[in-house]
């Protein structure tokens, strides 16, 4: 499921609202609003590696033309090799505790090695550089990075989810009718209702279009659920 949520700020109690109840794995980036719901919940907290590479990718490119391998590269290039463990991964359509053992008998032992150059390398490097907040974001995030190991249904980032609101970032520019709470609110329901279709494997016309032919035969909630994806999903499943 895809959930767009629109709130004016972006304090801690946000995510609390959103998540209350809920016990598992959360992956996010490392802006610190997360806390607090993981604090008081059940909650174990994922990194995302993404972000710790785009850091390390931005520290390369800020070097320019300098052909020097320094800790930019470096870091670049441990996290690199895990990326290519992950592909493999998927490639071979791994069952998630396939994945997890294939993790911890390929991914660990470079984590951990990774882990030594942190150290090392931390101490030698102004945090006020590109590459030392590269250092410090990965040093600071590591225990929330290498948690995907733990499970073979976890992902090394939150990419799923970065994806998911690409267009909406691409797009907005030319979406400036949604400039009130009402607007935002109804186009926060129709993303979520597109992209979790999408994830479902639903064409998004083919989906709306079934979904706006039927509402008029609703009349009760529980028959507006069965409009959801996964609903419709089944249904269309059981009579193909």
């Amino acid at each position: 499921m895809t959930l767009f949520d629109y709130d004016p700020t972006r304090n801690q109690t946000v995510p609390m609202g959103l998540l209350e109840g809920f016990a598992g794995y959360l992956q996010t980036d490392g802006y610190s609003g997360y806390n607090g719901v993981v604090a008081a919940g059940e909650l174990k907290q994922l990194g995302c590696m993404a972000h710790a590479r785009r850091n390390f990718s931005d520290a390369v490119k800020g070097q320019g033309k300098s052909k020097r391998v320094g800790k930019a590269q470096q870091g670049l290039a441990w996290i690199q090799k895990l990326y290519r463990i992950e592909k493999v991964a998927r490639t071979k359509e791994m069952l998630p505790e396939e994945r997890k053992l294939y993790g911890q008998q390929h991914a660990a032992p470079i984590l951990e090695k990774m882990r030594t150059w942190l150290d090392t390398s931390l101490p030698n490097v102004p945090p006020s550089t590109l590459t030392g907040k590269a250092l410090n974001y990965l040093n600071n995030e590591w225990p929330k990075l290498i948690r995907y190991l733990e499970d073979g249904r976890l992902e090394i980032d939150n990419n799923l989810a970065e994806n998911a609101i690409r267009p909406f970032v691409i797009g907005r520019k030319n979406w400036l009718f949604s400039d009130s709470v009402k607007g935002v609110k109804a186009s926060a329901n129709l993303y979520s209702l597109v992209e979790t279709a999408k994830a479902n494997g639903l064409e998004p016309y083919q989906y709306l279009r079934e979904v706006f032919t039927r509402l008029p035969q609703a009349d009760t909630v529980e028959d507006i659920e069965d409009f959801l994806p996964w609903s419709l999903k089944k249904i269309s499943a059981e009579t193909s």
